[in-house]
This record gives C-alpha cells, structure tokens and sequence, in this order.
C-alpha cells in the first residue's frame, strides 16, 4: 500500500512538472519570436532560443542522442521505482521532478524538433546559460537527491 501511494506521488510529481514545463514552452513559442527578448525583471529575461543539442548546449544538431540517453534513463529510474527492494521516500519525490523535466525536453524535440529554452539570467559572471522550465525541475530533483545520498547516513526506508 505504501509503495502504491509513493509510486502515485512520483507519477502525480512527474505529470505535473511536464504539464507546467509545456505551457512554459508553448507560451514561449507562441508569444516570443525565436531570438527575441522580453525583459522581465533587471535579473531574469526571456529569450526565446531553440537547443539542438543537449546539457549546455553541447552536441548541436545531435539533440536525438540525448532524447534516447533520456528515455532510456527516465526508463530505468521508473523500473527502480517499481521493482526496488530499499528505495527511500524521497526518491520516489526527487525522481518525480527529473523524470517529469527530462520527458518534457523529450516531449520538446518531438513537438518543436529541438528544446524551447528561454529562461535568461543575468547578472551573473560568466553565466551566459539560457534555459528552460524542465532544466529548473531536474535540478529540483536532483540537488535534494544528491545531499539525502551523499549527507544523511540513515534516511528513512520505506516498505514494500
């Protein structure tokens, strides 16, 4: 029964991430044309580029290897999810955030032919990134994932 509300949680997480990370991309696409800029504030600007590659813009033009290393990924963290034996409860959480933002960007290529990103900070010394709503959600999921693996000695196991 726990593993059932826990498996819930991810998917509802995961749903959620990729529902609100496509709006971001569709208004993105619909509102701003591609290489324009629309400040929002003095630190955060929107603009509207298009990424054919992957992680920092590496890879252009090679965005499929990174779909395929994305689903295969998101793939085996929902097979660890169903079938895992110790799986703590705030992996059920985090992996909601990275699977949901990693099916958006998959959900990207597939609709857009490449990742809409557009979230532009400014201000920042040699920060000249430009990304999206899903980049923030692995991220999400990832920091916390990271720090209850690397700093806690004994989380909470859930049960089977």
């Amino acid at each position: 029964m726990q593993r059932s509300r826990q498996l819930f949680a991810f998917s509802a997480i995961a749903l959620t991430v990729l529902l609100l990370s496509q709006i971001g991309s569709y208004i993105v696409n619909a509102s701003i044309p591609l290489g324009e800029t629309v400040q929002w504030s003095s630190l955060i600007y929107f603009t509207h580029i298009r990424n054919l590659g992957g992680v920092f813009g590496m890879l252009q033009g090679h965005g499929w290897v990174f779909a395929l290393f994305s689903v295969a990924l998101i793939s085996g963290l929902v097979l660890y999810l169903y079938r895992g034996k110790d799986v703590q409860t705030y992996e059920y959480y985090c992996f909601g955030f990275i699977a949901g933002g990693g099916l958006s960007n998959i959900l990207d290529r597939l609709i857009y032919g490449s990742v809409v990103d557009f979230i532009n900070v400014q201000g920042i010394p040699y920060w000249q990134y430009i990304f999206n709503t899903a980049d923030v959600m692995v991220h999400v999921g990832l920091w916390p994932m990271l720090y209850f693996s690397v700093f806690k000695s004994n989380p909470t196991h859930t049960q089977a």
